[in-house]
């Protein structure tokens, strides 16, 4: 900010000001440009993410990543992460071209990514949609509970079938963590730090991934593009597995 504000000739409580304003109105507009596919879509993805990694039926990849931000005043401790820093745990569902398809940016770092998705309203939709296989599965790390429509991997495969499923789990999933590497290099903000308080950055990460999509679909350049972002904690989910079932399922009809 005071860069810009050096640069245009104008004090940095303005460009503050601008910031704060351009980044509300582009958060406005998440329903429009971040939103969940539709089923013509959902084809389109299923198809491209079993071409770039095996797995069958995927329409979205969740995970969770941190952004920094400065010692907020209230609740300190609360955005304290597991890595010792202070955070906004940011929650997204991507496609198969690393475009965001759900965004929640307003846990402190401190919150586990079981609870934020528990809390969330694309977990409603799914468990209120989810009939059968084939309405689409979304892929998750060790984080995350398995449920029929979430699937993670097996964490202590004991057939080969297994270890061959968690092959292209992990080879189909690892879209999600580029998306985010991607994100955070078009956006240095987000990963060197943002130093406002937690509501103004949620609403900037917010903007940020307005941006990104919109930068998708305008198919902008991207350098580097296989960055990995390396914010993700994966903290092994302790409870109950609801998927057990369907992943045993998918695991010998598509991996045996």
């Amino acid at each position: 900010m005071q860069v810009v504000g050096d640069t245009v000739g104008v004090d940095k409580s303005t460009v503050s000001r601008c910031i704060t304003r351009v980044s509300t109105v582009l958060a406005s507009k998440a329903g429009t440009f971040i939103k969940w596919p539709s089923e013509d879509r959902k084809r389109e993805i299923k198809n491209g993410f079993y071409e770039n990694g095996g797995f069958p039926g995927v329409i979205g990849c969740i995970d969770g990543t941190h952004v920094r931000i400065q010692a907020p005043v209230q609740d300190e401790p609360s955005f304290v992460n597991r890595k010792g820093y202070h955070s906004i745990n940011v929650q997204a569902i991507c496609d198969h071209e690393g475009r965001f398809t759900n965004l929640v940016a307003r846990w402190p770092g401190s919150v586990h990514d079981s609870h934020i998705l528990r809390c969330s309203k694309i977990l409603q939709h799914l468990e209120l949609t989810h009939r059968r296989v084939e309405d689409g599965i979304v892929l998750g790390d060790s984080g995350y509970g398995c449920k029929s429509f979430l699937m993670t991997p097996f964490m202590r495969p004991t057939e080969d079938c297994h270890e061959r499923f968690n092959r292209a789990h992990t080879k189909t999933r690892c879209c999600i963590e580029r998306s985010f590497g991607w994100w955070k290099k078009r956006f240095n903000c987000l990963h060197s730090g943002v130093r406002v308080n937690p509501e103004k950055a949620c609403t900037m990460i917010m903007a940020c991934a307005v941006l990104h999509n919109i930068a998708i679909d305008l198919r902008e350049p991207m350098d580097d593009a296989d960055e990995v972002d390396d914010s993700c904690i994966d903290i092994p989910f302790r409870g109950p597995e609801e998927g057990r079932t369907v992943r045993d399922h998918i695991c010998r009809a598509f991996f045996g």
